[in-house]
C-alpha cells in the first residue's frame, strides 16, 4: 500500500499509462488503418486482384495513373458506387494525389456494403517516388 502514496511511483506509474495510451492510439482511432505503402498495394492488386480506383480528376487521371485503375472522380463517388465492383467482398484500393481524399472516400466505399476497403498511403505522390509504374 505505500507504493501509492510514493509521488515518484505515482509519477512512474501515470508515464507509464500515457505512454502505452499514446501506443495504442493509432490502432484505436484508425481502427489500425494507416494505408498500405506502395509495395503492400502491389502484392494487394497482384494476389487478390483488388480494384483500383482512381478518385481524382479527370485532367490528373489522364495525366498518369496507376496500371488498371478505374476513374471515379470523387464527386461522383455516391452516385456511381455500385460500378466499384459486384462482390463487394473484393478488395478495393483508393488512390488520389495525396491520400486525403481516399481517406474520406473510405467512409463512402464502406457505407455502400464494400467490406475490405485500402487507402494507398501517400497517394500517387508516394507510388511515384517508390518507382512503381504510372499509366498515361
Amino acid at each position: 500500500m505505500t507504493f501509492f502514496t510514493d509521488y515518484t511511483n505515482l509519477v512512474l506509474l501515470a508515464a507509464l499509462l500515457i505512454s502505452g495510451a499514446l501506443l495504442l492510439w493509432p490502432l484505436i482511432a484508425g481502427r489500425g488503418r494507416g494505408g498500405l505503402s506502395a509495395a503492400e498495394a502491389t502484392q494487394l492488386i497482384n494476389r487478390r486482384n483488388a480494384v483500383v480506383v482512381d478518385l481524382r480528376g479527370a485532367p490528373e487521371y489522364a495525366a498518369g495513373h496507376l496500371p488498371a485503375a478505374r476513374h471515379l472522380a470523387l464527386d461522383e463517388l455516391q452516385a456511381k458506387i455500385g460500378q466499384i465492383a459486384k462482390n463487394k467482398a473484393t478488395p478495393v484500393l483508393l488512390v488520389c494525389q495525396t491520400g486525403l481524399q481516399s481517406n474520406k472516400a473510405t467512409r463512402i466505399v464502406e457505407a455502400a456494403g464494400y467490406t475490405e476497403v485500402h487507402v494507398l498511403q501517400g497517394g500517387l505522390n508516394a507510388w511515384q517516388q517508390a518507382g512503381m509504374p504510372v499509366v498515361k
